[in-house]
């Protein structure tokens, strides 16, 4: 066994890698750049974890999200990996007893997003470390020709310069064939190395079902298809909306949404995941990280945005090879709504600019001020302020995130933290005034290791339970220990940021190029359209369809679809003997062309070609010399 499988099983438990992790692996380790275009549940993680545990130094792992950085990070630290994460929702102080962790405390991952790597603070850490690999996850969002572009990511490049002789790995599940050229060359590539896994999934039926009743058709849905299932809606209040309709029909499910707690998410998730629920309702803030593989159904209650986004959502089942079903529910409705969504996306450049400068007064931060903080933000406060409809003020803000004055991040919870400020040896010399607080710290230090290196996640309301006592009086003595300089504490804080990369701009200095958004505007309806084409075409293969999109042909039918079954009821026995005879019938008063014989039946064509080429080969037809189609005399 080579090192490469030795660390797969003693740090995962598998025997051997799946399909194409191994050569991914091998190239990293040789120190190539390289892009791997993997379907999502294909195992993407592993491809660069494996290399960077065989190697010195660190991993710089770059991702957009939050919560998938915190889901590796505890996954990693399971494994007794060493692994930390830095993002929006920590303090300064924090960010910098990370960094300080990493460089001296031999950390094999660094999890942080794009927006971090162009800080002065990074620069100047970053130039202390020892770097194995940079690892780009979520890679399309470095081309304006994906589906969600990010403009933070095209600094990415500029870690070249401070890390030169770094090779770089850059991972997604979703890329068109010309994103994937976009991914190569904004990360300048010098010898530009592509990974393809098929994006074909054999065991999922993609199913589509055009229908004014969906809430009827997602309940037979449910009852018809044995194991769990998850449900994509748009909105938080239809996925409670709809979870109830489930349960009211005897279907045990739970709804999934952003605007939980972290608590009860966490309690929802690992219900579904135990099975004690069959169902989850969910907006796509639900799947990141889930690696549940026998999901038997995934449902798509709305119509998404594109086509990237419901190939990534529809692979969340059948991770186990089992046959398992994605299921598109549409209507008149759903593809009206998806236009007016496309509108209110695109507001006017006028009014942008007007968030622009709202946004920058509702935080009091003045013209040259406000690069690199972050600040807590409220949508629904700071539209009732300033007297805005909170979806034109959300995509007015997404358009101008989009730009790259800064990034907003959705409704994050953020534990409650506590770090030491003084060493073990200085706390044990002080004499504290009541030995209930003796007491307390003890507790802390027996709950919580790591409490003198780094901020740690606490509970309160389960520090209150082992103390036998109040959460109230918890949190008073955390605070009496704080004034008195002994720990650091952050209390529990739920709520939206806002991170600005730029300082404010005076309104002459704020540019907005009407051809960059008209440009933008145009790609997004390529997309949108794109999704509609997919549901709305019935002649073509569900699955080649959407091998098609990814540049990838598949030859022959997936035989499972809602269309290839379509074709196989058209193609019954006695069906196919009809339409036989009457093809004989046509051509007993002489030969005709093919293009000429097709029209006279109301038929798909290509079935009429495919019954055709079958006459041909038992001898009933054949061609003559000019190329005039004859029924065969005998």
């Amino acid at each position: 066994m080579d090192v490469f499988k030795n660390i797969l099983k003693e740090c995962w438990g598998y025997v051997d890698f799946r399909p194409g992790q191994e050569e991914i692996i091998r190239a990293a380790y040789a120190g190539d750049d390289l892009l791997a275009l993997m379907p999502t549940g294909g195992g993407k993680s592993l491809c660069f974890q494996v290399p960077a545990l065989l190697k010195e130094g660190t991993c710089l792992v770059i991702t957009p999200l939050i919560a998938l950085m915190k889901d590796q990070v505890e996954n990693l630290k399971a494994k007794n990996i060493r692994a930390i994460a830095i993002h929006s929702g920590m303090t300064a102080k924090e960010i910098d007893i990370a960094f300080d962790n990493v460089i001296y405390g031999s950390y094999k991952f660094l999890y942080l997003s794009p927006e971090r790597i162009h800080t002065d603070l990074f620069r100047t850490r970053i130039a202390k470390m020892e770097v194995n690999l940079v690892v780009v996850d979520e890679a399309h969002c470095i081309s304006q020709w994906g589906y969600d572009f990010r403009p933070a990511y095209l600094n990415i490049s500029r870690l070249r310069e401070l890390l030169p002789g770094v090779s770089f790995m850059a991972l997604t599940a979703t890329a068109t064939p010309k994103v994937a050229h976009d991914i190569m060359e904004k990360l300048d590539f010098k010898q530009p190395k592509l990974f393809v896994n098929s994006f074909e999934r054999k065991n999922i039926a993609y199913v589509v079902r055009q229908v004014e009743d969906k809430l009827g058709q997602m309940v037979r849905i449910a009852q018809g298809i044995q194991g769990t299932g998850i449900v994509y809606v748009r909105e938080r209040k239809k996925a409670e909306e709809i979870c109830k309709f489930l349960v009211d029909h005897g279907i045990e499910a739970e709804s999934y949404h952003a605007g939980m707690s972290t608590e009860l998410r966490s309690h929802k998730q690992q219900a579904w995941k135990r099975g004690n629920k069959r169902v989850i309702v969910s907006t796509n803030a639900f799947g990141m990280g889930i690696d549940k593989p026998d999901v038997r159904f995934v449902c798509h209650f709305d119509l998404p945005e594109s086509v990237e986004a419901y190939f990534q959502e529809a692979g969340r089942a059948g991770r186990d090879g089992q046959k398992s079903f994605a299921v598109l529910l549409y209507n008149h409705s759903d593809v009206k709504r998806l236009k007016q969504i496309f509108n209110l996306s695109f507001p006017d450049i006028p009014y942008i600019k007007q968030i622009y400068q709202n946004l920058y007064i509702y935080l009091n931060i003045a013209y040259g001020c406000g690069k690199d903080q972050t600040y807590d933000f409220n949508l629904q406060e700071f539209s009732q302020r300033f007297k805005l409809q909170v979806s034109a003020a959300w995509h007015a803000l997404q358009c101008l995130a989009q730009i790259g004055y800064f990034s907003l991040s959705e409704e994050a919870d953020h534990p409650s933290r506590i770090f030491f400020s003084i060493s073990r040896d200085e706390l044990y010399r002080i004499q504290l005034d009541a030995p209930e607080m003796d007491r307390f710290i003890k507790l802390l230090l027996r709950l919580y290791p790591g409490l003198f290196s780094g901020f740690v996640p606490i509970d309160e309301e389960y520090l209150a339970q082992q103390n036998r006592s109040s959460s109230v009086l918890i949190k008073e003595y955390l605070m009496q220990l704080s004034r008195r300089h002994l720990l650091h504490y952050i209390p529990h804080k739920r709520t939206p940021q806002i991170y600005f990369h730029e300082e404010r701009l005076e309104p002459a200095n704020l540019h907005l190029s009407a051809q960059n958004y008209l440009w933008k505007k145009e790609r997004y309806k390529e997309r949108m359209d794109s999704i509609l084409t997919y549901a709305q075409t019935h002649s073509v293969c569900r699955s080649q369809q959407l091998l098609a999109y990814f540049g990838e042909k598949q030859k022959c039918r997936c035989g499972q679809c809602d269309v290839c079954l379509q074709k196989e009821a058209r193609n019954t026995p006695q069906i196919l003997d009809a339409l036989r005879i009457e093809i004989l019938e046509k051509l007993k008063t002489g030969p005709l062309e093919v293009q000429a014989l097709i029209p006279l039946f109301d038929r798909d064509p290509e079935q009429i070609k495919e019954l055709l080429r079958w006459m041909v080969e038992q001898g009933e037809l054949e061609y003559t010399i000019d190329g005039m189609l004859r029924a065969h005399l005998e």
